[in-house]
């Protein structure tokens, strides 16, 4: 039996939770330390995907140009505020210097090996029932208005058929028949069915609940403000409540990992990504499928009795503040796909608005930081931390035995900038 060890987990978001999932699992006794209350944060506001679909990283050729054109768009999808910082232009440089065919080529098995895991851990964490979060292996189905847009999508399926993954290309009536209710107005469509969605508050609140009962310390509105480390160890992580021993220290701290890292004397790029989304009661023609608008990239997914609606990224530091044109692009998109889906503009107050921490490549960081042997970093996923979560947790815990990983994580080491 492996040595238990005294972890401390920093950052309670669903990369977190999952990793003290696997590291109790494991027989480690587990602390999670959040700067917040447990209950809010990009692990439960954003769509609920589990995409195996998206082994293309955020960093590929054209969305730099891409970029450019939104910028000047205060509704498009994506955005760089554009602001006088010195991380934001070395991470600006760093995603141009990687958003190449090399780049996507070599990222792209990992990706889909990383999320086809994590799906699958899912799906085992679900039949034992150990708590609901409404999991479904309902597919993704990728809704596309205009010819170039299908014809891109095309492509990207035609890929996915060469890394081993079902996808099939529909007709506008084979749309129809996927969707009889709304009967979506578009040119057609990409349908990934090896993806599937769950319910991501009742997850946390699953999760949160399990963990507490297995023994798992959650320690709310906690502050970590620095760590006493000797020689090659941190020993204790220094919080706003006291001193934490540690035999190991797990940085899953979302988009204020980089703030954490640097009080270890360690730079790590990541930039803040803000989504907003809203839940909405599902209306009557009810869409059976969680579906992606591409022109728009606009995210929709049926939850229980609820609709979830999400997107944009906006690249604009640490805050929380909601721009209502940005959010006025999503609610506008919708009856241009689902006629049936007009709605108005909300009050900010139900909106809702979390951070993703973004990498300068689009891969996730997940692995040990060289200046210290008891640090371990799981942070970066960008859109896809709820995606990834499982399987970071599971990397976690074979990192922390210092068992052969279950994906190969040269591509993700949190040192690949140095």
């Amino acid at each position: 039996m492996a040595t238990q060890k005294e972890i401390v987990i920093v950052g309670g978001g669903v990369i977190g939770l999952c990793s003290a999932y696997y590291l109790s699992q494991a027989g480690h006794q587990v602390t999670v330390l959040d700067k917040g209350d447990l209950g809010d944060g990009c692990s439960y506001g954003n769509a609920g995907m589990i995409v195996p679909s998206h082994f293309i990283p955020l960093a590929a050729p054209g969305m730099v140009a891409q970029g450019i054109k939104w910028m000047f768009n205060s509704e498009s999808p994506f955005y760089v505020k554009p602001r006088l910082n010195l991380d934001l232009i070395q991470w600006g440089l760093k995603f141009y210097k990687m958003a190449n065919d090399t780049h996507v080529k070599r990222s792209m098995p990992v990706l889909r090996d990383l999320n086809t895991i994590s799906r699958n851990l899912y799906a085992e964490m679900a039949r034992q029932q150990e708590f609901a979060f409404a999991f479904e292996s309902k597919g993704l189905l990728m809704l596309c208005k205009t010819e170039h847009m299908l014809e891109e999508e095309a492509h990207v399926a035609e890929t996915a058929h060469g890394l081993g993954m079902e996808a099939k290309v529909l007709t506008k009536k084979e749309v129809d028949e996927l969707e009889p209710d709304v009967k979506p107005d578009v040119l057609g469509g990409i349908f990934y069915p090896g993806d599937a969605h769950l319910h991501p508050n009742q997850l946390m609140k699953g999760m949160k609940a399990y963990l507490t009962k297995k023994g798992v310390h959650l320690q709310a509105n906690t502050i970590v403000s620095g760590f006493v480390s000797q020689k090659d160890r941190i020993m204790e992580v220094v919080t706003n409540k006291g001193n934490i021993k540690a035999d190991e220290v797990i940085i899953a701290g979302g988009s204020w990992s980089q703030e954490i890292v640097q009080q270890l004397g360690f730079r790590m790029p990541i930039q803040a990504g803000k989504g907003y989304s809203i839940t909405i009661p599902l209306p009557s023609k009810k869409l059976r499928t969680p579906s992606i608008l591409t022109e728009a990239r606009v995210a929709i997914t049926p939850m229980d009795n609820q609709l979830r609606v999400g997107g944009t990224m906006e690249i604009g530091g640490i805050n929380q503040d909601i721009d209502l044109r940005r959010f006025g692009g999503i609610i506008k998109s919708l009856p241009k796909y689902l006629p049936d889906y007009q709605f108005d503009i909300p009050d900010k107050k139900q909106i809702w608005s979390g951070l993703r921490p973004c990498s300068p490549d689009g891969l996730p960081y997940i692995g040990r930081i060289q200046k210290f042997a008891n640090a371990v970093v799981a942070s970066g996923h960008a859109m896809m931390g709820l995606s990834l979560a499982p399987v970071t947790g599971q990397l976690v815990k074979e990192i922390v035995a210092g068992e052969k990983t279950s994906v190969d994580t040269t591509l993700l080491s949190p040192e690949r900038y140095r």
